[in-house]
């Protein structure tokens, strides 16, 4: 069975989504600190992580630093923050997504599976892309750059692989949200310009000025065809 960590202090909010994501058919884990989803991650390795950044103590987004240090485990992120500022530091510290209260059960639901979705998609893939310096092994969900191996999240892969599966060609944000999110889900076209900081960041030898994931001013996105 699928286990989602929920990391939220406000206890009628955790009965909320512990009930929706039971009778959605998810093994539910329920912890009300920072410091508790550190030690359940390490733990219970769930499948994903609900995490709320206004935590006691240790707040979310100091817990979402510290788990990408050394785990790619796939989060959404659950908050009262709904400023961009926060949404952007937030998908940059590697969220995969970011749901802002108040929201809908449902709606958090359909965003956990479309992130699980594509993580068990770049999963199940046996493909090898090249581009460049770069080679994704999508069954493998490994990334090298000129033989260094790059830790990117689920959604940073899906994002990557996208681009890399047909180099030279310019993606709107809209059609990489697409590609990450699927139609179905409302999403953030600012998201996408966060995903790709963070991509930049473990994959260019200098992300200032990018070799392989090139802006295309006013449209989107390419990744290099030479």
């Amino acid at each position: 069975m699928t286990t989602v960590l929920v990391v939220e202090d406000e206890i009628e909010i955790a009965r909320v989504v512990r009930d929706y994501l039971d009778n959605a058919g998810f093994e539910v884990i329920v912890v009300g600190d920072g410091g508790s989803a550190i030690a359940s991650v390490r733990s219970a390795k769930p499948d994903l992580l609900v995490l709320d950044l206004g935590l006691p103590g240790r707040d979310g987004l100091d817990v979402a630093r510290e788990i990408r240090r050394w785990s790619n485990t796939p989060i959404v992120m659950l908050t009262a923050r709904g400023d961009e500022t926060d949404r952007v530091v937030g998908l940059e510290l590697g969220a995969d997504d970011y749901v802002v209260k108040p929201f809908s059960p449902k709606e958090l639901v359909a965003r956990i599976r479309a992130v699980l979705r594509r993580t068990r998609a770049a999963e199940r893939g046996a493909e090898v892309l090249r581009a460049a310096d770069v080679e994704i092994d999508t069954g493998k969900m490994r990334v090298t750059v000129a033989g260094r191996p790059a830790e990117l999240t689920p959604t940073e892969f899906q994002l990557l692989s996208t681009l890399v599966a047909e180099p030279g060609r310019v993606f709107t944000r809209g059609q990489l949200l697409d590609a990450v999110h699927g139609v179905a889900i409302e999403s953030y076209e600012r998201a996408i310009d966060a995903h790709v900081k963070n991509i930049r960041r473990k994959i260019e030898p200098e992300p200032g000025t990018p070799r392989y994931l090139l802006t295309v001013h006013g449209v989107g996105y390419r990744f290099a065809d030479a």
